[in-house]
């Protein structure tokens, strides 16, 4: 039988380790992980070995060979002029692959068994078996939901927190039938989870996923390469070690000198022909590779140091990684999480702060404190982008620097000459972060218009009417008064995808920005007229004519936070009497125990006028909550189910499109009016997309996003929303009171429950496989339906936090409570008896 190993990784997140070698290249306990996946191979009867290679493929082909010396036969399948992807470079062999074979990533520390997975694939007849792990943290995997007879159905490569459905993994391991290559072209990339698999599916061919025990970890970060280290050192998983263990837990190579006095603490690792001084003192889980040097007094805790490194007198190493030849000279330290890349020399008494990254080759002046990776930047947080876009502390997450290097690494996804627009609330914090965004644009050759402070709702129609291709909003967060949020959408103003997002994150965190000649730098222009051309627009999709005949009088409220003077200017010219409140500028924002009051006091002033109604803007001209004629509140599920049935009145037999936690309330108000729900994901760029892609929508949207008019833009547009308001009202000859005394009675609770990151996915896999599947619905988290009725139970996690929300939606009150109580209570004994479990293993 045969195995590719697939080795054609750059391994970008593992750099500077990776500058010079392929991923499948760097060492673990001194070994090539290769080499650790080629024994596991030969344990299993697995001699001829097929590696496929892309990046510096003699690197492996000059270690390996024809594998002799390490008792298989290797061949080797170069990808010269592309990257083929997982599937691609394993088409480019099938000629060598003519009876069932195993793929294996060339970047996984495991020791699964292997034989079993193999009588697995047999006994079942699959034409493509997947080998499957659970892990605690789903998110950075594809997961895979099996039937009970394990044929897979249903995988998402992946997932943002709310699509987490199990914690089974695809581990990169697949055992397959040549045949099954047939489906792939010839010369193209194609990946197995993005292409095949889901192929296969569609044919209906066998496809099984093997739940395997042992050991495996992705080797695809930093903090995974050591934790692979110090789990291999504890035994954690069965590797093959290059030396004899002279006592328990202690691995000494050959001709290696320790001096008496040195201080070893196993479990720990040093190789061949190594130099310890006296007085050293080397903590547990320390890997030292080859014809290293560690000076007297030196103190190591945990750190990961190849071949060839010299680490002076009285330094200092924490849980780092120091890369061939590196030198660490006299008193100097490195902290926890920090690398220092091959032939790079930290000076004396200088400090490579933690999570520091230092490129090959590199010079740290003795004394001094690096606290930036030494090319670009500071060292960034995993993720940048959340539910909607990146958001972080004003001024202490999102800086300056931060944002000309967000700003960069955004243009480096564009073509070079390209046109974006830039726009911001009136913040002065905004127009920082605004300006500096500008500049790492420019800097890699990307083009500027400049919007300055501009309502949300006009900036994404820029980009549709114009030849740009793309636009950033600055504004203060519309949940946090102390965050900035920055949004990118793309061509026709909509919230760019999750792909693109990760292409940012990409290229934000490899630190490989495409740098502009000086002839090539970006220009900055500043548009006039955008207010003309959203007037335009505006007008052209509403009735304005019944407009003026309504001869509304209408309370807006800005809460200090002023949208654009162009609504109370548009409802003049239709013949209504607008009246603004609190259009003054504030230099922070209104809490939301502020804007509580400030709603009261719209309220009584409304009431006081005798107006037709009142709202509150925010979130810079996106959201709205209204007050009705007697100057009560319409908010929450209140105001969309309001703002439905108001819609639908005039415009029977269309789709609407809410979130899915939305309530029922808008299913028996569609039902009155002979027309469809479309619940989405409950983020704004699926309500965005969702609109934007079927024609029949009338509205979108939610009182917690705002609302969409697709025929004016696919953005959320509060001004739009009072003026068609106006225009319904008047059609229909009825106040907010009386159409709110109309709406369906609904009771619809949220409650919030803790849930750590590494228990989210089991706990999403416990309720899917705890309900039969007919009544669930996973659009987005786990909703569990109520047969025969509008009842239903959401669990959805947080994108942002380590929580789970629940909502409990019905007709009656205590069907909901007891549903709130009964999920809440499911979750909470869940995640005990997880952390329960997980302490009584960690006990000796």
């Amino acid at each position: 039988m045969r195995a590719v190993l697939m080795a054609g990784g750059e391994g970008t997140r593992l750099r500077p380790l990776t500058c010079d070698l392929p991923k499948p290249m760097v060492p673990i306990l001194n070994r090539p992980i290769a080499e650790h996946i080629v024994n596991l191979l030969k344990q299993h009867q697995i001699h001829e070995i097929i590696a496929t290679l892309y990046y510096l493929p003699d690197v492996m082909r000059d270690y390996f060979r024809d594998g002799s010396d390490f008792g298989v036969q290797m061949t080797y399948g170069i990808e010269e002029e592309q990257a083929l992807g997982t599937a691609g470079c394993v088409k480019n062999i099938s000629a060598l692959l003519t009876d069932t074979f195993l793929v294996i990533s060339g970047d996984c520390i495991t020791d699964f068994d292997l034989t079993a997975a193999l009588h697995f694939h047999h006994a079942h007849h699959s034409k493509a078996t997947i080998v499957l792990a659970r892990v605690p943290n789903p998110m950075e995997f594809g997961v895979v939901i099996t039937d009970p007879q394990q044929r897979i159905c249903r995988f998402l490569e992946k997932p943002s927190t709310s699509e987490v459905f199990s914690d089974t993994v695809n581990t990169g391991i697949y055992i397959l039938e040549p045949e099954v290559l047939d489906y792939l072209p010839s010369d193209q990339p194609t990946d197995f989870s993005k292409d095949l698999f889901p192929l296969l599916l569609e044919k209906n061919e066998p496809m099984f996923g093997y739940v395997a025990e042992g050991y495996w970890c992705d080797v695809g970060s930093l903090d995974s390469y050591r934790e692979a280290q110090y789990d291999a050192l504890h035994g954690k998983v069965k590797l093959e070690f290059a030396y004899q263990e002279r006592q328990p837990g202690l691995w000494i190579g050959q001709n290696a000198h320790i001096d008496s006095e040195a201080k070893l603490c196993p479990p720990l690792l040093i190789g061949d022909n190594c130099r310890i001084g006296s007085r050293v003192n080397i903590e547990s889980g320390t890997v030292i590779g080859d014809n290293v040097t560690i000076g007297s007094d030196a103190d190591l805790k945990r750190p990961i140091i190849w071949n060839g490194a010299l680490v002076g007198e009285e330094s200092h190493l924490r849980a780092c990684a120091i890369a061939r030849g590196a030198r660490v000279d006299r008193r100097a330290h490195v902290l926890e999480g920090a690398v220092v890349g091959a032939l790079s020399t930290v000076g004396e008494e200088a400090q490579v702060s933690p999570g520091v990254r230092v490129w090959p080759s590199k010079n740290i002046e003795p004394g001094a404190t690096l606290n930036i990776n030494l090319i670009w930047g500071s060292t960034a947080p995993r993720n940048l982008f959340g539910q909607r876009g990146v958001a972080g502390l004003a001024n202490v997450d999102i800086t300056p620097e931060f944002a000309v290097k967000l700003g960069a690494a955004y243009a480096s996804t564009l073509k070079p000459g390209s046109q974006v627009t830039i726009s911001r609330d009136q913040r002065s914090i905004s127009r920082m972060v605004s300006r500096s965004l500008i500049s790492g644009i420019m800097s890699v050759g990307i083009d500027v218009q400049n919007l300055e402070a501009t309502a949300l709702p006009i900036a994404r129609c820029v980009p549709r009417n114009t030849s740009v291709i793309g636009g950033v909003h600055v504004r203060i967060h519309p949940d946090r008064t102390d965050f900035i949020l920055i949004e990118f959408f793309d061509a026709q103003g909509i919230n760019i995808s999750k792909t693109k997002e990760k292409k940012i994150e990409g290229a934000y965190f490899k630190e490989d920005f495409r740098r502009a000649a000086i002839s090539e730098i970006g220009g900055i222009t500043y548009p006039t007229g955008l207010l003309d051309d959203y007037a335009q627009i505006f007008e052209k999709w509403l009735n304005t004519s019944v407009v003026r005949q309504g001869n509304f009088k209408v309370v807006i409220d800005y809460v200090y936070a002023v949208s654009g003077a162009i609504l109370p200017r548009l409802l003049s010219k239709f013949g209504c009497d607008a009246v603004v409140l609190n259009a003054s500028l504030r230099a922070k924002g209104p809490t939301p125990e502020q804007r509580e009051e400030l709603l009261i006091q719209l309220g009584l002033v409304v009431e006081a006028l005798k107006a037709n109604f009142g709202v509150q803007v925010s979130a810079n001209g996106e959201q709205l909550v209204l007050v009705d004629e007697t100057g009560s509140p319409i908010q929450g599920e209140q105001l969309t189910a309001l703002m439905v049935e108001i819609i639908l009145i005039t415009h029977p037999r269309g789709a609407v499109v809410v979130p899915v936690n939305t309530s029922s309330a808008v299913e028996q108000i569609a039902r009155r009016h002979d027309a469809t729900v479309i619940r989405t994901k409950a983020n704004p760029t699926a309500l965005m997309e969702t609109c934007r892609t079927n024609p029949n929508v009338v509205l979108g949207g939610s009182a917690d996003t705002g609302f969409i008019f697709p025929q004016l833009h696919p953005g959320f547009d509060a001004m739009f929303s009072i003026a068609k308001l106006i225009e319904m009202l008047t059609l229909q000859q009825k106040s907010l009171g009386q159409l709110k005394a109309d709406l369906p009675r609904i009771f619809h609770r949220k409650q919030t429950v803790r849930c750590p990151w590494n228990r989210k996915g089991a706990l999403m896999r416990y309720l899917v496989e705890n309900h039969p599947s007919s009544s669930l619905e996973l659009i987005d988290g786990v909703k569990v339906k109520d047969p025969g009725s509008d009842n239903w139970t959401l669990i959805l996690p947080d994108a942002g936090e380590p929580l789970v929300h629940i909502f409990a939606n019905g007709c009656d009150r205590e069907w909901v409570d007891a549903s709130l109580q009964d999920y809440r209570q499911q979750i909470q004994e869940f995640t005990e008896l997880d952390v329960n479990l997980d302490h009584n293993l960690d006990k000796p």
